[in-house]
């Protein structure tokens, strides 16, 4: 714990990471750096295939470079300071960076949540309203559905900030973790906080539950919609609903872990915390690009393109 005067707050939090052996946190290392030299690039070239090739500008790859772009906002929060803090013995960060990386965490995340249920609605329509598609999904209704996403983050992220740094924090400063997150901030506050975590709960519970269900709804109503297409048109709409599905359970799933009981203790809380925060973004250049046959083949002219060998 740290020194303080009488009234004096929290100046910074101690960050307990994974290991205190040096061994692993070198092993831990050059893993997680792995992994983020993956994810960069692969979302950077994602943005830019997009871009660059006049045949993937449908709503469909709008929305995909938007996400891309979440990800590589959203990898930039926790991953640079948790593999900086490998490298020090006393692991802390200060009062100011800890709100803002509990901000940043919850608004990119919000965000992506809410734009996977744009990308969604869209492929809804291009399934089953085929014909009122260049109507309901135009360039217009695009710029509303990924605006309304940021703006929906970003209301969820300054509501859990605005909760989190009223509280007073005047003792305890150690964190179980490798970063700073609502719950067990709370957990540290030098007051009664009953109220502030009925409201986090419900804040984060409205998010994670209603995306959710409205995703995986609509997925399952497209896979109905399986029995009435032809084989080919099967095929497609398959690929497309399963590859969907696997980054909302990805993404959802370790969400409602961490955060539907967010006051109690919850058993590899922190091995949750990290699948959900460093692993996750690496799930949108593997799986879309991966599972999408224009995709990997405008990936490969683009690389080609620059890299002549790659092309022979």
């Amino acid at each position: 714990q740290m020194e303080y005067e009488n009234n004096t707050v929290v100046k910074e939090f101690v960050l307990l990471g994974f290991s205190q052996t040096h061994k692993v946190q070198m092993l831990l290392f050059f893993f997680f750096l792995l992994f983020y030299m993956i994810i960069l690039p692969g979302n950077v070239l994602i943005i830019l295939t997009i871009q660059g090739e006049s045949q993937l500008g449908t709503p469909m790859y709008f929305f995909l470079a938007n996400l891309a772009f979440l990800d590589i906002c959203y990898c930039c929060v926790t991953p640079p300071k948790m593999l900086a803090d490998f490298f020090s013995h006393r692991k802390t960060i200060c009062y100011n960076a800890c709100m803002a990386q509990l901000f940043f965490l919850h608004f990119l995340g919000a965000a992506e949540a809410f734009l996977l249920v744009a990308m969604a609605y869209d492929r809804y329509v291009a399934i089953c309203k085929p014909f009122h598609y260049t109507r309901l999904v135009n360039r217009a209704v695009c710029y509303v559905l990924v605006g309304a996403s940021w703006a929906g983050g970003f209301i969820h992220g300054i509501t859990l900030f605005a909760l989190t740094i009223a509280l007073p924090f005047c003792g305890p400063n150690i964190l179980d973790n490798f970063f700073c997150d609502v719950h067990q901030l709370v957990k540290l506050a030098c007051a009664d906080t009953h109220i502030v975590e009925l409201l986090i709960f419900l804040n984060n519970g409205v998010v994670i539950v209603m995306c959710s269900a409205l995703l995986l709804i609509s997925y399952a109503v497209l896979l109905l919609k399986l029995r009435t297409q032809s084989s080919k048109a099967k095929s497609k709409i398959a690929s497309t609903c399963v590859s969907h599905i696997i980054v909302v359970f990805v993404m959802c799933g370790p969400a409602m872990y961490i955060y539907v009981l967010p006051f109690r203790a919850v058993p590899m809380e922190k091995i949750v915390a990290l699948f959900h925060t460093v692993i996750f973004p690496l799930t949108n250049p593997i799986i879309y690009t991966l599972c999408n046959k224009e995709i990997r083949s405008s990936v490969w002219k683009l690389v080609s393109k620059y890299i002549p060998t790659c092309g022979k």
